[in-house]
């Protein structure tokens, strides 16, 4: 099937899926309101077969040292699915099935798949990472960008995670956990019970975005969106917390949005 863009509906809910650029939802509207940031680079676009940075873009595969191109110097960020093309396989009025094949500069290849599933009141997105052949590191997770501001209404966060990784000079985790401090963030908590965190546009309408995964990154230095991103590892997670995909055991995620209006 092709790659245009597809329209998922469900009550007043629709969302947007862009297959052809980097297999990211590309709008979130509840009752006409748009609730991500809108743009190329925008929207929620997955972040496979790495969330985050690599330091120096360098990570161990089994007995070899990898180095990943260096997008975000001096590291590697985000994965390499974000950027390529991904393919429709199944769509239907609530849901649809996308694929992306790894290939340069991921070094082995695999198959991520993504199911996006749309009800009246939740959006679930299911991500997972098969191999072909050999066994590899790996992380999923998801980039959303939502709106700071909505119907005039300025965004709230809540949400009480056990630690914060400290956060070292290069933006990467230094190992040590820490007491959760205050915002503006650009860092990752840790949810040893899931991800849960709320999003609230006062006297418009509470999202809450949760996963069975314990890790999350917030992102709100930005004046026009903040990003809840939840993934299978800390940033530096292929060198530090790698989860291991093999022909037996694929890697799996999920993460769900569900909102009510106020």
């Amino acid at each position: 099937m092709s790659n245009e863009d597809i329209t998922l509906t469900a009550g007043d809910a629709e969302v947007i899926v862009r297959p052809g650029n980097g297999g990211r939802i590309g709008g979130l509207r509840i009752g006409g309101t748009q609730l991500l940031r809108q743009g190329d680079r925008f929207g929620c676009f997955p972040m496979v077969p790495w969330a985050g940075r690599i330091r120096d873009g360098r990570f161990l595969d089994g007995g070899i040292v990898r180095q990943m191109p260096l997008n975000s110097p001096p590291h590697a960020i985000h994965g390499t699915a974000r950027d390529g093309a991904w393919r429709t396989a199944r769509v239907t009025e609530r849901e649809a099935v996308i694929t992306h094949e790894l290939t340069d500069p991921w070094p082995h290849s695999g198959r991520v798949t993504q199911i996006v599933a749309l009800a009246e009141d939740s959006l679930t997105l299911t991500m997972s990472v098969e191999t072909y052949d050999d066994s590899f590191p790996a992380q999923i997770g998801w980039h959303p960008w939502f709106c700071r501001t909505v119907d005039g209404a300025d965004v709230t966060l809540d949400f009480a995670p056990a630690w914060q990784e400290e956060r070292g000079a290069d933006h990467l985790p230094t190992g040590n956990r820490v007491e959760p401090g205050p915002g503006p963030w650009d860092d990752c908590f840790g949810m040893p019970g899931g991800v849960d965190v709320t999003l609230t546009w006062p006297r418009r309408l509470e999202l809450r975005v949760a996963s069975r995964e314990e890790w999350v990154v917030v992102y709100d230095e930005q004046a026009e969106a903040v990003c809840v991103e939840p993934q299978t590892g800390p940033p530096n997670g292929l060198n530090t917390q790698p989860r291991l995909v093999t022909p037996l055991e694929p890697l799996e995620a999920t993460t769900i949005w569900s909102w009510r209006r106020l």
